[in-house]
Parts: C-alpha cells; structure tokens; sequence
C-alpha cells in the first residue's frame, strides 16, 4: 500500500515550484544573535556523528510537505527560515529539481528557491533535498524499459515479459547513469553555486518505487538463471538484499559524481523513505513475506542508505491508531534492536523518524480514506495538536531520532497544517531549552519491561526471540492480559535511566491519548511504583534513587503560533 500517494505524483515537474517569502503567515523575528544561536545549535547537531563523545545528536524537525504545490502554500523554504529565525530548530528542506528541470520560470525560481536558500547559506545552515524515488526513471522512460532482456534495469520474467518494478539482478551501469542525471541538472548546478559550501547536504528519498520482492524472485529470469528454483527463503532474501545494496550505492554514488561543488559531495548523505527494518515483525503470521531478514542480518538497509526515515503512523488506511496496541508506540519497540544492528553494520547510519497522524487536509485522499482524528471523534473522542505531540514524543523518546520528519501531503494547505507542525516543534524545542532533557537524551538508556513480552509473537527468528522489544511501563490503568490488537492502553509510558546503582535517576514519560488523568500509578523497573498525573500533551518526571523523589521535569505546553 502506497502511503504518501499525493506526494508521489512529481516533486517537481519542469524545475519550478511556486510561493516563497510572500503571502501566507506572519513569522516573528527576533534579534539576528538568537537566529544565529539557533543556527548554530542546528548545525552541530546536524553534523554530529553518532560516536560523538557528547552523546546522541538531538534531534531537528522537517517536513515532507516543501511547499512546492501550484495551488496552495504548504511548508515552503521561506517559511521554514521563518521558524528558524523565531527560534526554532527546523532542518531546512526544498524541493528536489527534476532531472530534466529548467529555470523557465526564473521568479518563481528566486522566491522559492534563492531569496531562502541565500539567507540559508549567510546561517550556514545544513539542508534537505526531498525527492520523488529516483529509480523511477529505469521504469518509466523508455530508452531504460525497453531494453533488451539481458541489458534491462526492470524484471523480465521467464516468458520475455518486462515488468514495470526494478530488478536487483540487472545492469549496475544504468543505476548510476540515472543518479548522475538527477544531480547534473542545470537548476541542481544553481542551487550549489548560491551555496556552495553547506555543513551537510540530505538527499532525501521518497523510495517507494516499484521493485521486486523477494517472495516473488523466481519471475525474474536473471534470478533463475544464476541460481535455479528452489531455494530456501533466507536465502532469497539473502541474494535479493545483497543485489539492492549495489545497485542502490551505484545510483547514489552517480549522483554524488555528478555534484559540482566539493562541499556537496563530500558532505552528502543518503536517506531512504522507510529504510529500515520492519515494525510489524510478529503481529501475525505473515509479517515475514513483507520483511527482508535472513541470518546476521534483520535489513539490508543500513548497508544501501546512508539513513532512514521509517514511518511513525497512523495510517489513514489501516486500523492503526495511538490508544490501542495496534499503534505506532507498541509496533516501532520492534526498532529498538534494529538500531543496535544498523550501527553495528554501519556506524555512520542516520536514523531519522517519519511522523502522520492520518490526517489529510486535501479532500481528494479523504475521499478515499477516513482521516484519523474523524475516526476518533466517531467515538466520542476529541482530537487535536497536543494529542499530536502526545504521540510524537513517545516516538522520539523510545527512540530518540536524528530528524523528525512530518508527512503532509503536497496539496495540503499550510494554514491547516501549521498548528500541528508547532506543535511538534515545542515537543523538538523543548530539549534544547532544559539541560535535563538534553543529559537524558544524549546519555540515557532505555528501560525495557521484561515483566512481559511485546504482544507481537508470531514468527519471530530465532536469533531475535530473546532480543528487548517491549518498553512499555507497567500502570493501575493496564487491561487485563493477553492483549489483543484492538486492546485499549489508557496510558503510554517509558523510562530513560542514568547513573549507577544507589544513585540513579530515571526520566519518566507518559501520555494520555483519550483523556488528561490524575495520579496514574506507573511502575519504574528498578525503582517501584511512582504516582503522577498524565495529560494528552505528555508529561516528563525525574525520579531520583538517593532522595526517593519524584518531580516535574517539563510539562511543555504546546508551543503558539508566533504573533
């Protein structure tokens, strides 16, 4: 299922995007020496590594929405800018040009694309390019697709057929050949001239583009050709993997050959939509035809991208919500693990989170799909931005991301969207302004309840069943168990813990989706039973071992649209 089908239609079709500086929402300035602060808190958590003796990188906010719609204004670079020069630590990102892309409009060039990425390069601001899927052009132009078999990019089968989804077992050459072509374009070669030399530079990738699976490799000749039918479904998914990884790293090493200023290219990094492990592993039985696991290896992912950007959702489509466990808080404790294993395979791997809330403000996808927050009020319950942040914050806590990347629709409009993407940058903000949360979130340890297992059990590999995957702590509110997937959590909580025994201290979290509710007990392993009250919005508490103390870290409110 295509989960951002709006925004695949074109990033950008001719090279121009419209709305810059003009029109839309007043943004405050304050002093040129808070903008640079905030720039440069952006910048050397951007370019941290993550073995950086500081500890974790924390963490920046950026959309998939880049404001580049003809009809409405959504997340455009100027706004962006905006909310940085008020304070606020945005990740900036534009549109990425189409290959074929030309300057043919230039004011609508200079407004979305110059004036902001100008005053981007006098902050010295990283940036994001973000991209429909690049491989698409190997499926969908025909000097690529109507290649002979033995020299095609895409599958063909056994019978001469050639599909429209890339093959791993085709020519490298052509995957590069396309990299070279989205960075070699004439509007591309501008935006490095205007900045030339950027701290970091994010190529960010839809990666949604058709491929085939590993539970369907024996339609592709070249498959059978090399190894024959019969084969065992690690080893599928073995061979599968190991050909995404060329084939990925040769298209994105034909882009970075193809960048012209030096800065561009050696401080490019990679990031694949959902390029990550799998957050439904063990819900149900056949959650593994949908994985790419096989021995020593959960995904291959973190040997093709640089980063990923893996969905925090609630689908519009599913039945995923945020107070049941069927949600992103119980099915991403699976990632946990999976961290731990993409740094081990590559310790540069930028792990970002992309977050929706299964909300459209465009009413052709609500025509199709029931938004979220529609089907919450359905049931009596109200939805608004600090439940958003309710549910974001678990997200970034438990697992404690380089960017967090909201998904909005390119047709959506910025007035509807605005209030949301604050409110996720007060939850982002607020680490930066309380020194506790910063020495948690760089040092601390997730807690894992080993009380009781993930509820996901089906089919786990062998060599992950005694891996952590449940965090979840323990309140009076809790249902009775076994829980099943429409099972009802009042409260989502989680702990960070630092220190050494007899003087730890532990950073509680607990959000409230449905309600605000007073003196929730929630049991801290290692600690006991601690009693606080839990809003929608979230609450942080520190619990401290030697005083037996428990106290409000930072209750955050949900940041306003500045006047």
């Amino acid at each position: 299922m295509n989960r951002r089908n709006v925004r695949n239609r074109q990033f950008l079709l001719t090279g121009m995007v419209v709305l810059g500086i003009a029109g839309g929402c007043s943004i405050h300035t304050p002093a040129i020496a808070d903008a640079v602060q905030t720039a440069n808190e952006i910048r050397q958590e951007a370019t941290r590594t993550n073995a950086d003796a500081a500890g974790r990188a924390l963490p920046l906010l950026s959309s998939w929405n880049t404001g580049h719609s003809p009809r409405v204004r959504g997340i455009d670079p100027a706004f962006q800018v905006g909310l940085i020069e008020a304070g606020h630590h945005v990740l900036p990102s534009f549109a990425f040009p189409s290959p074929g892309g030309t300057a043919t409009e230039p004011d609508k060039i200079h407004s979305y694309y110059e004036v902001p990425l100008r005053r981007v390069a006098e902050l010295r601001l990283p940036l994001t390019l973000v991209s429909t899927q690049w491989e698409r052009l190997l499926t969908s132009e025909e000097a690529y697709f109507n290649l002979p078999a033995g020299e095609n990019p895409n599958v063909v089968t056994p019978e001469g057929e050639v599909l429209k989804k890339v093959s791993p077992f085709g020519p490298v050459k052509h995957w590069r050949e396309v990299g070279a072509r989205w960075a070699s374009s004439p509007l591309i070669k501008q935006l490095q001239e205007w900045y030339p030399d950027p701290p970091q530079v994010i190529l960010l990738s839809n990666n949604e583009h058709a491929r085939l699976r590993w539970r369907d490799v024996e339609t592709d000749a070249r498959y059978l050709e090399k190894y024959g039918k019969g084969r065992d479904d690690d080893f599928k998914r073995k061979v599968i993997g190991d050909g995404w990884i060329e084939r990925y790293r040769a298209l994105q090493e034909g882009m970075r050959e193809a960048l012209v200023a030096p800065s561009w290219r050696e401080r490019a990094a990679f990031i694949g939509y959902d390029a990550f492990g799998t957050q439904v592993m063990g819900r149900w039985p056949g959650w593994t035809t949908y994985a790419q696991h096989s021995p020593g290896r959960i995904d291959p992912n973190p040997l093709m991208w640089d980063g990923g950007s893996p969905s925090y959702y609630t689908d519009d489509w599913n039945s995923s919500t945020d107070f049941r466990v069927m949600s992103p808080q119980v099915e991403t404790m699976n990632w946990v693990f999976m961290q731990k294993q993409a740094l081990a395979l590559n310790p540069n791997f930028r792990f970002d989170l992309s977050i929706w809330d299964g909300q459209e403000f465009d009413s052709e996808r609500a025509s199709k799909y029931q938004p979220k927050p529609d089907f919450y009020r359905s049931l009596g319950q109200t939805y608004g931005p600090q439940r958003y942040a309710g549910l974001a914050q678990f997200g970034l806590w438990m697992l404690r991301p380089r960017v967090l990347r909201e998904y909005r629709g390119w047709q959506n409009d910025l007035k509807a969207m605005e209030p949301y993407f604050l409110a996720l940058a007060g939850s982002v903000d607020r680490i930066y302004r309380n020194e506790k949360l910063q020495s948690f979130w760089r040092r601390g340890m997730l807690v894992a309840n080993n009380a009781h297992p993930h509820p996901y059990q089906s089919g786990i590999p062998e060599e992950y069943k005694t891996a952590e995957r449940w965090f979840l702590l323990d309140t009076n509110l809790d249902p009775p168990r076994p829980w099943k997937l429409d099972t009802e959590i009042p409260v989502f909580s989680l702990a960070l813990v630092s220190g050494d025994q007899g003087n730890r201290k532990w950073l509680v979290y607990a959000h409230s989706p449905v309600q605000d509710r007073k003196a929730v007990e929630i049991m801290v392993p290692g600690y006991g039973p601690i009693t606080v009250d839990v809003p929608v919005a979230g609450a942080f508490y520190e619990v401290d071992e030697a005083t037996k103390k428990t106290s409000p870290v930072d209750g955050g409110t949900i940041i306003q649209k500045p006047e």
